[in-house]
C-alpha cells in the first residue's frame, strides 16, 4: 500500500511537530509558490515587465555591491 500525495510519517510525536514538518515540505517543493501564482491571472506583458524588473533589480545590487567605498580623505 502506497502513500499518495504528500505526507509525513512522525510515529509518536505531537501534531505541532508533524504541521512543522509537512508546511517545511511544502516550502521546498515549490507548491505553495506555484499555488499562489496561479491564483490570479496575470497579462504575459505584465509578466514579462515584472521579470525584467527583478532582473534590473538584481544587477544593480550586484554593481552596488563591487563599487569601491567613497575616500573620506
Amino acid at each position: 500500500m502506497g502513500l499518495h500525495g504528500r505526507s509525513v510519517l512522525v510515529g509518536n510525536a505531537p501534531v505541532e511537530k508533524a504541521l512543522r514538518k509537512f508546511k517545511k515540505k511544502i516550502q521546498e517543493s515549490g507548491l505553495l509558490l506555484e499555488l499562489r501564482e496561479r491564483e490570479t491571472y496575470v497579462k504575459p506583458t505584465t509578466r514579462r515587465k515584472t521579470k525584467r524588473n527583478q532582473a534590473k533589480r538584481r544587477w544593480e545590487k550586484y554593481v552596488q555591491s563591487q563599487r569601491l567605498p567613497d575616500r573620506k580623505y
